[in-house]
C-alpha cells in the first residue's frame, strides 16, 4: 500500500498487509455479503444467510469485521496522519482509494480506526474522520479530464430517470422482476419522482410520478437518443447482472432495460430479452458492421451517473476493469455512484429481516443518491448520509440501518 497527500497537505507512506491476514479478512467480508437473488425470492440462499447470520446482520459482529479488515488492510500510521491533517482543516479530508481487485468490495468507510487498541473507548470509523471515494481505474479515464468532487452541475437541464424498467420475458416476481414494487405502492418513490418533476425537466416525459415506474419503452435506442440530446444527470434503478470474476471478462456485465431479443447488441438474448452489456457501451456497433459507431457516440454519459443495481461497480474486482461504471466514465461521466455487492431490495428487508413494510430502505438509498447528485459536492453529501446511517446503526436502530445496503454504495470518480 502506498499513499500521498495533495491539496496543500504534506505526507506520504507505504505499508504492507501479510498475505494470510489479508486473505482471512477478505474471506470474512465475502461470507458476510449477500448473494443470489437480491429480491429475497426463491433461491436467495446467500441473501438469507446475510440477514440471518452474516457479520453485517448485527452491530457487534459487524464491528468485529470492521476491526479485522482494518487490522489487515489499513496502516495505523495513515490513521495518525489523517487525524493530524483533519485537526488543521475546517472540513474532513477527502480520501481517494484505488483498490486492487482482491479488495474491491471492501467498504473502506466502515474500517475501524481503533483497530490496534485492546479496548477502544469509542467506535471510530474511517468515515467519521474523512470523506471517502473510489478512484476509477486508469484504463477508463479520458486524458485531460477533471474530477467531479464538487461544483454545480451545468449544461442541459433534463434528468433521466430509468426506474425499475420492465424486462421483456420476466414477470414482476421473477429474478429480473420488480425491484421497487408495484407502481404507486411506495409513497417514498412517488414523492422522490414528484420532487424531480417540480425541480425541472424529467425524461421520460411524464405527467404523474407513477408513470416513471415499470415502463416498457425504455430500451437502449431510447436511452441513446436522450443522452445524445444532452442531459444533466442519469439515474438507473434496476437489475445489473455480473460476470464471473474467474473468467476475467468484466465487459460482459449487463444492464437490463426494456430491450427485446430483436435489439442489436453484443450479448446473446435471454428469454426474449437482450441485455445492454458494458462492451456495448464501450464498442457500440463497431464489431457488428463496417460503418459501426463507438459506444461513446451512441451513449454519451452526463457528468453524474447513478447505477443502483447489484454489483454495478463490480468491474473493479477484475484485473481489467471494463464494466458498467468504467464504461460510463469512459463515455463522459466524471462521477458514477455504483454498488460493491448484491443489493437487498426493500422486499428482502421485509421478508428476511422483519422490517415493517412501511420502511423502505432501498427507496431511502435512492433518494439519498439523488440528493447527493443534486448537491454541490456529491461525495461529501453521500458520505454525510452514510454517517447518519452508521450513527443509527451504532445506536441500535435495527436491520433497516444495516450496512448491507448503505455501505455498498460508493462514488467512483475519474
Amino acid at each position: 500500500m502506498t499513499w500521498t497527500w495533495a491539496g496543500g497537505a504534506r505526507g506520504f507512506g507505504t505499508a504492507h498487509g501479510p498475505a494470510a491476514d489479508v486473505e482471512r479478512a477478505v474471506a470474512a467480508l465475502t461470507s458476510a455479503l449477500p448473494g443470489g437473488d437480491a429480491s429475497g425470492g426463491g433461491g436467495a440462499d446467500g441473501m438469507r444467510r446475510a440477514f440471518a447470520s452474516g457479520a453485517m446482520a448485527a452491530y457487534p459482529s459487524e464491528r468485529r469485521l470492521a476491526r479485522d479488515l482494518a487490522q489487515a488492510l489499513w496502516p495505523p500510521q495513515l490513521t495518525q496522519q489523517i487525524r493530524q491533517v483533519g485537526s488543521t482543516l475546517a472540513q474532513r479530508p477527502l480520501i481517494r482509494v484505488q483498490p486492487s481487485p482482491r479488495v474491491a468490495q471492501v467498504p473502506w468507510e466502515l474500517l475501524s480506526m481503533d483497530a490496534d487498541e485492546e479496548n477502544p473507548p469509542a467506535d471510530v470509523r474511517l468515515i467519521d474522520l474523512a470523506d471517502v471515494t473510489t478512484t476509477a481505474p486508469a484504463s477508463s479515464r479520458r486524458p485531460g479530464a477533471g474530477t467531479d468532487q464538487g461544483g454545480t452541475v451545468t449544461g442541459p437541464e433534463a434528468v433521466v430517470l430509468v426506474l425499475d424498467p420492465k424486462v421483456p420475458g420476466f414477470r414482476a416476481d421473477s429474478p429480473l422482476g420488480s425491484v421497487l414494487g408495484r407502481p404507486g405502492s411506495d409513497p417514498g418513490v412517488l414523492e422522490f419522482v414528484r420532487r424531480r418533476m417540480d425541480a425541472g425537466p424529467v425524461l421520460p416525459r411524464i405527467s404523474e410520478p407513477a408513470e416513471a415506474l415499470r415502463r416498457t419503452d425504455l430500451d437502449r435506442e431510447w436511452l441513446g437518443g436522450v443522452l445524445r440530446g444532452g442531459v444533466r444527470r442519469l439515474m438507473y434503478v434496476g437489475h445489473v447482472s455480473g460476470a464471473p470474476v474467474e473468467h476475467g471478462q468484466s465487459e460482459d456485465v449487463t444492464l437490463h432495460l426494456c430491450c427485446d431479443a430483436g435489439t442489436t447488441g453484443l450479448i446473446e438474448p435471454v428469454r426474449g430479452h437482450r441485455p445492454l452489456a458494458a462492451k456495448d457501451l464501450f464498442l457500440g456497433t463497431l464489431p457488428l458492421r463496417p460503418d459501426g459507431v463507438p459506444g461513446a457516440q451512441l451513449w454519451p454519459a452526463p457528468r453524474r451517473v447513478a447505477l443502483i443495481g447489484c454489483e454495478s461497480g463490480g468491474d473493479l474486482r477484475f484485473a481489467e476493469s471494463f464494466g458498467l461504471a468504467s464504461a460510463m466514465i469512459h463515455n463522459g461521466a466524471d462521477l458514477v455512484t455504483a454498488t460493491r455487492w448484491v443489493l437487498p431490495t426493500s422486499f428482502a428487508f421485509h421478508r428476511l429481516a422483519g422490517v415493517p413494510e412501511s420502511v423502505r430502505p432501498l427507496t431511502e438509498a435512492v433518494v439519498a443518491v439523488d440528493a447527493a447528485h443534486e448537491s454541490e459536492d456529491p461525495v461529501a453529501a453521500l458520505n454525510a448520509w452514510q454517517r447518519t446511517r452508521l450513527t443509527e446503526w451504532r445506536a441500535g436502530r435495527g436491520a433497516d440501518r444495516s450496512p448491507l445496503l448503505w455501505a455498498s454504495l460508493t462514488n467512483i470518480v475519474r
